[in-house]
């Protein structure tokens, strides 16, 4: 069915970095949450009213909320595939977490009215009339939302949209949420028991956990969380199909929003290469990361030595020196400057977050075990920490 929607509706789905192709995917989902959640909540009103539950009552605004979400999200990624101007030059990509983060905090309001709800109905329990109108309805609306779980996950998934994934979050619990308050109004009834309070309660609390997570997300990739690390694995593996180039280092990849991608990293290569033909393997790997990823894509190259034994017997004593500090510790850029007084090591060292010294403390520490294992050798460290 999705599939179907999605051929359909969206004309080049699979070129998923176009913003437009992206905007049509919100479009889409948008749509089917407007008119499907506008729908559950008519018809829970109009129950909740009969029944007088104010489980059912929480519930179906809980269905006008999700619609009002699926507004939000529509106008995000419309927004979003705006192109770039001269206020901001890497577009309005990150527009569409915005759009994430809104839909969550009314996600944790509604369910902080539900609590206030549910409280002064469990102060003064009322008695809830079912039927099988009731119950058809209500398991109607957990299959409903069970398939908009099903549908915005594969759309999320399918372009990476944390807006979408958001969406889906949020009809999953929807749909526990009602099948809550199908299971306790039956047994509520026949039991005697007026549980009808407590299960606004519950409503409410899947409410508060899903605003809660999807808000802390959205807020995340906002503030710039690290990239993806399927991404960055094809990152490594399109370098390492050239040839020319022999490792990577200091990769950073700077998100401005699905489909806002630029990325740079230091590129390895034989110091006594064909300059032209290195940069020709630097210009192709740069446009290939273009084309697959829709990513722009900056890349410097380092010149090593690849044929000095001397060189690569200091790196290795090097990287066993830092090893021994912590395994997690490695080593890039390393060079040897050979002077009248002593022989000097020059090298980056790349530090894990959680690493308990600063980096002018490591710094000092791999200076001075460079020193002691060879008394004709110094060594120039610069450490930082990791961007991925």
């Amino acid at each position: 069915m999705t599939d179907l929607l999605i051929r359909t509706f969206i004309k080049n789905a699979d070129d998923i970095n176009d913003p437009l192709v992206r905007s049509r995917y919100g479009a889409l989902s948008g749509g089917a949450g407007i008119v499907l959640n506008i729908l559950l909540f008519v018809m829970k009103l109009v129950l909740g009213f009969f029944t007088a539950s104010v489980a059912i009552t929480a519930d179906a605004f809980n269905n006008l909320s999700d619609a009002g979400s699926s507004v939000v999200m529509l106008v995000g990624f419309k927004l979003s595939a705006a192109p770039a101007d001269k206020a901001h030059p890497f577009g309005h990509g990150r527009i569409e977490y915005i759009s994430g983060f809104l839909i969550s905090v009314a996600i944790m309001i509604l369910g902080v009215e539900f609590i206030k709800t549910s409280w002064e109905r469990i102060m003064e329990p009322a008695e809830v009339s079912i039927s099988a109108v009731t119950l058809v309805i209500l398991a109607a609306s957990v299959i409903l939302k069970l398939w908009m779980y099903a549908f915005n996950r594969k759309l999320g998934g399918r372009i990476n949209s944390g807006a979408m994934k958001t969406a889906a979050a949020d009809a999953l619990s929807d749909a526990a949420a009602t099948a809550a308050v199908l299971i306790g109004t039956v047994a509520g009834h026949y039991a005697g028991v007026p549980l009808d309070g407590y299960l606004g309660i519950a409503v409410a609390a899947f409410i508060l956990f899903t605003g809660f997570n999807t808000a802390r997300e959205n807020v995340s990739s906002m503030i710039g969380a690290p990239p993806d690390g399927e991404l960055v694995g094809h990152i490594r593996e399109e370098a390492a199909a050239f040839p020319e180039i022999l490792g990577i280092h200091d990769l950073v990849v700077h998100n401005y929003g699905p489909g806002h991608v630029m990325i740079s990293f230091h590129a390895e290569v034989a110091c006594d290469g064909d300059i032209i033909k290195l940069h020709e393997a630097i210009d192709a790997l740069e446009l290939r990361l273009r084309e697959k990823y829709g990513a722009v894509a900056t890349i410097h190259m380092d010149p090593i030595v690849t044929d000095d034994k001397y060189t690569s017997g200091k790196k290795a004593e090097a990287e066993r020196l830092v090893s021994a500090i912590d395994e997690r510790l490695t080593i890039h850029d390393f060079r040897v400057v050979r002077t009248a007084e002593y022989t000097r090591l020059v090298f980056d060292v790349l530090m894990p977050y959680g690493f308990k010294m600063t980096p002018g403390e490591l710094e000092t520490r791999i200076e001075a075990a460079v020193r002691e294992a060879d008394p004709a050798c110094r060594a120039r460290v610069h450490a930082e920490h990791s961007y991925i």
